[in-house]
């Protein structure tokens, strides 16, 4: 598989994307190390690079480097969640399947998770200007439209009338385990004010 035209493909045409991964033979590992693990990678280096070179403007203080040390741990922090996050997605997905009339399989669930994370990663380019997060933002929201293509394929198998419960429940897992992952990433990184 050619990453850079899967990333195209997924972005720029979707729903013959998702017919090709369907029928293509992939395992987790195989996922995780030739994809995954790669374009998650993008968000958290950016996100380094835009902590200590550009910094962030904060009322009363002014701009703010992060230290190179505290930009790192953010940043592999980051990293290790965006992972942790993909894989407990894929989890959800597969463990909801019975209930939605759909086949369990943790490689077709694993598929929808990553590749509908594709497009959130890639506009991880922008968390070099710190300002810029909202483009971040609106990229992800364009992997929900992504996501659903993958659920219509069926990638697990599910009936046409359950598609849009099964991705909605999922999608409400899915912003949760970001909020909780945010929130512990926030609580362990915490800008202090005090110590600027």
């Amino acid at each position: 598989m050619d990453i850079v035209q899967r990333v195209q493909s997924i972005i720029l045409k979707p729903k013959e994307e998702w017919a090709k991964i369907k029928a293509e033979p992939s395992t987790v590992a195989g996922l995780f190390s030739s994809y995954a693990m790669i374009l998650a990678a993008i968000p958290a280096v950016c996100q380094f690079l835009g902590n200590i070179l550009v910094g962030r403007r904060l009322p009363m203080v002014g701009v703010f480097r992060w230290s190179m040390g505290r930009a790192l741990g953010n940043a592999v922090v980051s990293y290790v969640f965006a992972l942790i996050t993909v894989y407990l997605f894929a989890l959800i997905i597969n463990e909801l399947a019975p209930n939605f009339g759909s086949a369990k399989n943790m490689t077709s669930a694993l598929k929808l998770s990553v590749y509908s994370m594709t497009p959130g990663w890639v506009a991880g380019i922008f968390y070099i200007i710190p300002g810029l997060w909202i483009l971040g933002i609106l990229a992800s929201l364009y992997g929900l439209y992504v996501l659903y293509l993958g659920f219509d394929t069926p990638m697990m198998e599910t009936p046409k009338d359950k598609v849009v419960g099964y991705m909605g429940v999922s999608i409400v897992v899915v912003i949760v385990l970001y909020v909780v992952f945010s929130l512990i990433l926030g609580g362990i990184f915490a800008v202090r004010y005090g110590r600027l």
